[in-house]
Formats: C-alpha cells, structure tokens, sequence
C-alpha cells in the first residue's frame, strides 16, 4: 500500500532486500572459483572459461531475456496486440541456427584463446580493418542495449513510486537510479563476469517464480482467459483520430511479412550482439554450448506466457501514457504489496544482470579489438585486464547519461537500430566459421553497404511521436511489402559480398593469413589432469587463452 508520499514502502522493502542480496552476491562473485592469475581477460572477461552446463545456461538466459524483454514484450502487446508476438517465433528460430555455429566458435576461439569476435575475424581473414569494423559496430549495438536495462529500472522506481515527481529536483529523482549503476558498476569491475553469473541464479528463478503465479492467479482475479481475450479484443478494436484500430489479436496480411522478417532477422541477430558470444566463451567445454542449445528454448515457453501479460494488463484496465510502464503497474494493481515487491526485483535485478555482462563484452571489444591492435600492441594481458576494467565502467557511465539526459524512446529507438547494425557482422562472423571463400575486402564493402542502407532507411521511418528513427520497418526494394529494415540491409550485405568476391578474386586481391586450421573448428578442451588455474602453464585451459 502506498503511503502518502506516493511510495509503496511494503513492496519497495523486499526490493531492497534483494537488490542488497544480490550486490553481496556480486562482490562475493570475485572469490568463486578464484584463479591465482586473475591478471588476464579470460578471469575477468571470460569467468576463466571454466562454465558448465548449467551456469552456462542461467547466465545465457540471464544475458538474452534482459529486463527489457520483461518489461517491452508484453508493453508490445499491450499497445498493439499479437504483433509483439514476434519474439517468441524468432527465439525458436534462433536455437537450430546457433547449435550449427556456436560450438565451432567455441572450439577455435578455445584452441587461439580468442576473447571477442573480432579476434576470430582478424585471425581468420588476416584483416584488421574488418576486426575493427566488427569491433566497432558491437560497442556501438550494445551501448543503447545497457541503456535500455537502467530505462526497464527506472521503469519499476517509478511504479513504486521511488524519485518523486517531475517536478522533483533531477537530483534526487535519480537518486536511486545513480545508486543502483554505482553498485552494478562497482560489483562488475571487482568480480568480472563471475558477478553475473552468480546473480543470474537468483534473477532467473525469481523471473519463473514471477510469472508462474502471475499466469494462474491474475487469470483467476480477471475472470478467466476468454474474459481477458474478449476485453483486449474490445480494446484492439477501437480506432485512433486517423480511423485505425489500436491493434489486434492476430496481426492482418498487410502486417505478416513485416512480422515475418522482423523475427527472422532478429533471430539472425541475436547471437551477433557481443554479450551473447562472452557468455557463450565462457564455458569450459564444446559439449557445455551444444547441450545448452537443446535446453535454452525453455526460455521462449517462458517469453510466451510472459507476452500474454500484454492482454491481462487490458483486461484489468491499466492505464499508462508510455506503454513500458504497464506491465510494472499491472503487479502493482493485482498483486499483494510483498509480492508486487517480488515481481519489482525479478526485473531489476533482470536488468542488472545483462548490463554487466553487455558492459564487460564491450569493454573486450574494446581492449583487444582497438586498444591492442592499434594503440599498444606490446599490451601485456595484466594491462589489457585494467584497460577492460576501466572501459567497463565507462561503457556503464555512457548508458546512464544516456538514459538520464534522452527522452526514452529514444533510446528504445536505438536499441532497434543496434539490431539492424550487429545482424550486419553475420557474413563476417558466421560465414567465416564455415567457409575462407568470401574475400576480406567484399566483406567489409558488404557491411558498409549494410550499415549505410539500415541506417538511412530507419532514419527516414516516422511514426506518430517523431520525424525520424520511429519504428525498424519500411517498404522491401524491389518487392513492395514492408519489411524489417535489418534484414533488407543484411540481403544487400550479402549480395555485395558474393559479387565482390568474385571480383577481386579474378583480380587476385591479396587475401590475408587464415590462422586457422579445419580442425580447429572441432577441437574441445583437454582433459583436465592438475587442479585448474594452479598453473597458468601447466593448465592447458589457461594456455590457451593467454596472450
């Protein structure tokens, strides 16, 4: 119950609670599995690549399915019906097509001790330029992304009731904000990618717990699941001051090939963004990544019924001027005060989670993709650690002005153009782990192409709010549906790539060095003989990872 300063105290209580357990959890991180050499960017950056199956698997589900996926899945529904719909297609789309790629990309970055994929770019291509390239476009994908984590934060202060108003001072209405990134950016330059880890634990059975009874009990209080259809269907079915409909509760032809694309592209890129492929590095064997890719879709049973919150925030009649904030004041509405408190916490600390790791996968990038490679190429992997460090916190600082100083849309409008620029790294990153064919030049011509044709085509995308950057669909060259931007850029990615290819190959443009060799792509790790992490020498595993 809120008290007369607006604040719901019960509820923001056992936030707090587990907010503080959590921040213990993080700094304690630093001590689980400590290795003697913490001095390199496989402890800090990597967990010393020592995960196992099911460490691996909360923290691949603690790294994909963010606050923001709690918080915007169901706010898509809620504001336009089955088209928020896309992202459970896409997450099934998505586990075939890693468990095709992803063990490969374990086994060589394992075998040459790659931290990033640029590594594996510039050694198998010979081309720094492309690495950088690679590099470059994953910071700038993930930036929005962290931002997006402290917007799904915000998000729950707010419904709580925590910041005052918007006339409160901007001081102290981000008061909690600000403390909640300073403890996030404390735990995660202490503990590394341990701190994640460990926390997605908690985060994710506490997401489960959330929305097991939010998909029993709030039905029981609504009236049943044809009463919370019949509503949405009633509210869909009003029309805005132009005569469209709100929405509906199966998307119409005219809307299925964006529908289509945009989970097909989303499913393309989803393992490009940075985060994903640290998390997927950082477990100890080839079998750990394969036996996750049949356990992972777990999750998108979960990401469907959490979507269905869109329909019973309707039904119930929440009211909300920004649709991001419905699912937030729909626990507040129908829950006890303690477990509102509870469900407030699965998405906080869901933001906390991804936003460590989006931080330290950007700071890799940074470190052994630009520091190292064109800075100070002497780096010693002592100093490459303190670099990573350092960059992480101010990957983390950027996020927050970020989201402090830009209207929110912005930001989720961002965050879509991060999708359309990281699927353009997908010929690059996943061609490569298949085939040396594609010549390094046409790959980097490919995804300029990408980037450009993306970048201008959702800047001239307006929506009702704003002129520019409002929405990550528009009309297919060509075709005349409307698409997904992203995977129209990738298509002309790769048809500039295969044409050049063959042109520079009958030009015989010198190719570059493949350090790679085919068995690279299927070896595993060796069989461990000594206490791990004793001997930076004599441990195979950390053999392999240092530079």
């Amino acid at each position: 119950m809120k008290d007369v300063t607006g604040v719901n105290g019960v509820a923001l209580a056992v936030f707090v609670f587990f907010f503080v357990a959590v921040t213990v959890m993080g700094f304690l991180a630093a001590r689980w599995r400590k290795a003697e050499n913490e001095n390199s960017l496989d402890e800090w950056g990597l967990g010393g690549r020592s995960f196992g199956t099911w460490v691996t698997w909360f923290l691949l589900g603690g790294d994909l399915y963010t606050a923001y996926t709690f918080v915007a899945v169901p706010a898509a529904i809620y504001a336009a019906g089955a088209a928020g719909f896309f992202a459970v297609p896409y997450t099934i789309l998505v586990y075939p097509l890693i468990f095709t790629f992803l063990p490969r990309l374990w086994s060589v970055s394992h075998k040459h001790g790659y931290v990033t994929t640029s590594d594996f770019v510039r050694g198998r291509f010979g081309s720094k330029g492309l690495s950088l390239a690679v590099a470059v476009t994953g910071i700038l994908a993930t930036m929005p992304y962290i931002a997006l984590q402290l917007v799904g934060i915000q998000a729950v202060l707010d419904v709580m009731g925590v910041g005052g108003g918007e006339t409160t001072h901007w001081f102290v209405k981000d008061l909690p904000l600000l403390i909640a990134f300073g403890v996030l950016a404390a735990y995660t330059y202490s503990s590394g990618l341990r701190a994640p880890a460990l926390i997605a634990f908690v985060k994710d059975t506490l997401i489960y717990i959330v929305i097991a009874v939010a998909i029993i009990y709030i039905p029981i209080k609504l009236g049943g699941f044809d009463e919370i259809f019949a509503k949405a269907g009633e509210a869909y079915a009003q029309t805005n001051a132009a005569g469209a409909p709100r929405g509906a509760l199966v998307p119409p032809e005219a809307k299925q090939w964006t529908y289509a694309t945009l989970a097909l592209g989303s499913a393309l890129a989803l393992f490009m963004y940075p985060h994903s492929i640290t998390a997927t590095l950082s477990s100890r064997s080839r079998e750990v990544i394969r036996r996750n890719t049949t356990i992972l879709p777990l999750y998108s049973l979960m990401l469907g019924l959490l979507a269905l919150l869109g329909f019973m925030a309707i039904a119930a009649g929440i009211q909300v001027k920004n649709p991001q904030l419905a699912i937030p004041q729909l626990f507040e509405t129908m829950f006890p005060d303690w477990f509102a408190g509870v469900a407030f916490a699965a998405i906080g600390i869901g933001a906390l989670v991804p936003a460590a790791i989006m931080s330290i996968a950007a700071a890799n990038l940074f470190t052994r993709n630009i520091y190292k490679d064109f800075i100070k190429p002497d780096a010693t992997p002592a100093q490459e650690t303190k670099v990573s460090k350092l960059v992480s916190l101010l990957v983390k600082v950027g996020a927050l002005a970020f989201v402090l100083t830009m209207d929110k849309t912005v930001a989720i409008n961002f965050q879509l153009l991060g999708g359309i620029w990281i699927l353009q790294t997908f010929p690059a990153l996943v061609g490569g782990l298949f085939t040396r064919w594609f010549h390094r030049w046409a790959l980097l011509a490919g995804w300029a192409v990408g980037m450009v044709y993306g970048t201008v085509a959702a800047y001239g995308v307006a929506s009702p709010t704003q002129k520019h950057f409002g929405g990550s669909s528009a009309e297919i060259p060509g075709i005349g549906e409307i698409g997904y931007i992203g995977l129209t850029a990738f298509v002309l990615n790769v048809v500039v790539t295969v044409v050049l290819t063959f042109v520079l190959k009958a030009l015989k443009a010198p190719e570059g060095i493949d350090e790679t060799s085919p068995s690279d792509y299927t070896a595993d790790a060796p069989a461990r003989t000594a206490k791990p992490d004793t001997d930076p020498q004599a441990d195979p595993k950390v053999g392999a990872g240092a530079h």
